[in-house]
């Protein structure tokens, strides 16, 4: 979890240039305070921040871990339990599995425009190999297959959505990821704007985007940006990052990505195997070529070969099949 530590201190250090800087913090489930110690330490804006663990071992590690840190305080508690010194500018949810029991706590413990960052590992359920488990935990269909960890992401961000709208809140994703096996959002929580939340069903008879499978509906999921677009481009590599290069290609994609950030994405071999292509078109060829017709189009950190673009699927499939048709032409040329 190295590199995903990275992204929070530089994720707190690109916020804290353009917005009121988050003076408290909460880790939720902090075990020994590795995520939080490196963002009280190395994202620098915190005056106090709270560390709360219920298991009793890693409490004790905790206890002496923040012991030489005057602006920190060790818990040994219950995450769900809100500490006495709430609210907080930023408030961490990191826990083994499901961040569903504990987000109720959470969203009680963030101050009105304050940050929550929300890590969820339980892809099985999120990803679509588990629907029922989906449907039980989250309230949502699952979207499954290659699609299937964006679409956990999307699950897990409408259901925080409809989890504020119960607290009178709502929600704005800053920096929402899919990463290992793991999906993590990091969210600005604000007033009662519910009726702006882009959350809903896709039926993939009727939708436009990139194919998900059979009979739907799927969902809810979030369905508009998992970025903030003004804070993105200003992200850059903490000079105590663990991997920096690791962090370095990671924020060069999504800075590229924030430029069509746009429910799911098409990969190239995917489009000729369903379109019966003889060879798939380049990507380079393609975003190039949907550009030049005026859509917004760019590669996606979700998958190597992925691209997101708001151009109607009838219009990529048509382009994937004219320029296959292209590249092959050419290469009879060069053979003859």
């Amino acid at each position: 979890m190295a590199g995903d530590r990275d992204l929070g201190v530089a994720l707190l250090q690109a916020y804290s240039t353009v917005r009121p800087r988050p003076r408290s913090g909460w880790e939720m489930t902090a075990a020994t305070g590795v995520r939080g110690l490196r963002l009280l330490v190395e994202a620098g804006p915190f005056e106090r921040f709270t560390f709360t663990e219920a298991n009793p071992e890693a409490a004790e590690i905790l206890s002496e871990n923040v012991r030489s840190r005057p602006e920190a305080r060790a818990i040994r508690s219950d995450a769900r339990r809100v500490p006495d010194c709430a609210p907080f500018d930023y408030v961490d949810l990191d826990p083994y599995g499901t961040p569903a029991p504990f987000l109720p706590a959470a969203l009680e413990a963030v101050r009105p425009g304050g940050l929550l960052a929300v890590t969820a590992t339980d892809m099985m359920v999120l990803a679509g190999a588990q629907p029922s488990a989906c449907e039980r935990r989250y309230g949502a269909r699952p979207v499954r297959g290659r699609l299937g960890p964006e679409g956990g992401l999307r699950i897990l961000l409408a259901y925080l959505a409809r989890a504020a709208r119960d607290h009178g809140r709502s929600i704005r994703p800053i920096l929402c990821y899919v990463r290992d096996h793991h999906v993590r959002a990091t969210v600005e929580v604000g007033g009662p704007d519910s009726a702006l939340d882009p959350v809903g069903r896709i039926d993939p008879t009727s939708w436009p985007g990139p194919s998900v499978g059979g009979p739907g509906p799927y969902g809810p999921l979030w369905l508009g940006p998992l970025f903030d677009h003004d804070l993105v481009p200003t992200l850059r590599v903490p000079l105590t990052a663990a991997r920096p290069r690791e962090a370095q290609r990671f924020l060069e994609r999504i800075r590229e990505e924030v430029t069509a950030d746009v429910p799911f994405y098409y990969e190239a071999n995917t489009l000729a195997a369903v379109l019966d292509l003889a060879e798939p078109p380049g990507l380079a060829r393609l975003l190039s070529a949907l550009r030049d017709e005026g859509h917004r189009a760019a590669r996606t950190h979700a998958r190597p070969e992925g691209f997101r673009t708001d151009a109607p699927r009838l219009e990529v499939e048509a382009m994937a099949r004219r320029l296959s048709a292209e590249a092959q032409s050419q290469n009879a040329r060069v053979r003859a």
